[in-house]
């Protein structure tokens, strides 16, 4: 029985975080070398959205793959409007370089419009 229970919380424990892995906000940190990537899965109608404060004058090189065709987008917000630095829809593969200008929250952003689930993989380096 007690091993069962430890399966049990095991199981729960891996859904959730699969769950968590496979939608929603993801917040950037920074390695020592400023670096920050992931490998994670879109599900279908789902997003991921990887945001962080950036602090000017910096540039965030970045690049992606993705196993499916996903709506692709760098944006930030003023006030209540969206601006886009970088938007793309139907894409699989892309990689692009962010000028901060200004100290701003930023968010890389890709959506599954698909009926499949999408692996997704990123990689940004952030250089002074």
């Amino acid at each position: 029985m007690k091993h069962f229970a430890l399966r049990t919380a095991a199981a729960i424990s891996l859904a959730v975080l699969s769950s968590t892995a496979s939608a929603g906000v993801i917040d950037i940190t920074w390695n020592a070398q400023q670096e920050f990537s992931r490998k994670l899965e879109v599900a279908p109608a789902k997003f991921v959205e990887v945001c962080g404060k950036m602090a000017a004058p910096t540039t965030v090189a970045w690049q992606f793959e993705t196993s499916a065709a996903l709506n692709f987008s760098v944006h930030y917000h003023e006030g209540k409007d969206v601006r886009f630095p970088a938007k793309q829809d139907g894409t699989a593969k892309l990689q692009g370089e962010l000028k901060i200008e200004r100290d701003q929250d930023y968010c890389w952003m890709w959506t599954n419009k698909g009926k499949t689930p999408a692996s997704l993989s990123f990689a940004f380096k952030q250089q002074s």
